[in-house]
């Protein structure tokens, strides 16, 4: 495992349908889900750099919306929404993920695990077929999902020992 901090998120498509993201995080399991379900959290860290999550709605329960958007000055706005399918706090979340035409609708499954205080992270990105994967491959999707997970990383030890909803 890489020294604290020094954390690195891979990315490995183990089906044609699937690519797989992993990163561990230096905080308890309950923290790490709270931070990438809540609204509280979210807009400081998801999102490249430069942009401003102008709107987050995040509703937890089977059925519920997802819907995050950004924005930058000069640039059209970026928006992904989804619909929860399950939710089980703070272990497993699924839901349906959308950026819009002409990308298709994917089904992401977050799984959360925790081990001597450092939790694992790994996201299931279901896509339709092997060439919509392999597009999104193509896209910055590796480079935008680390840089906001290099952002988690430096904003989880400003939430250390402070109470959580």
């Amino acid at each position: 495992m890489p020294a604290a901090n020094r954390h690195v998120t891979t990315f490995t498509t183990p089906s044609e349908l699937d690519v797989v993201v992993t990163r561990t995080f230096n905080a308890p399991r309950a923290l790490v889900f709270e931070v990438h379900t809540s609204c509280k959290h979210l807009p400081h860290w998801m999102g490249p750099h430069g942009w401003t999550m102008s709107e987050c709605e995040s509703d937890l329960r089977p059925g519920g919306r997802v819907r995050y958007t950004w924005s930058q000055p000069g640039s059209p706005s970026l928006t992904i929404t989804g619909v929860v399918k399950e939710v089980n706090p703070p272990e497993r979340l699924v839901s349906s993920e959308s950026w819009g035409e002409p990308w298709p609708a994917t089904i992401n499954t977050l799984e959360f695990t925790e081990q001597d205080g450092q939790t694992t992270v790994v996201m299931t990105v279901r896509y339709s077929s092997k060439e919509m994967r392999d597009s999104a491959l193509q896209t910055g999707m590796k480079e935008g999902m680390t840089i906001g997970y290099e952002r988690l990383d430096e904003y989880l030890p400003s939430l250390k020992g402070a109470h959580h909803d």
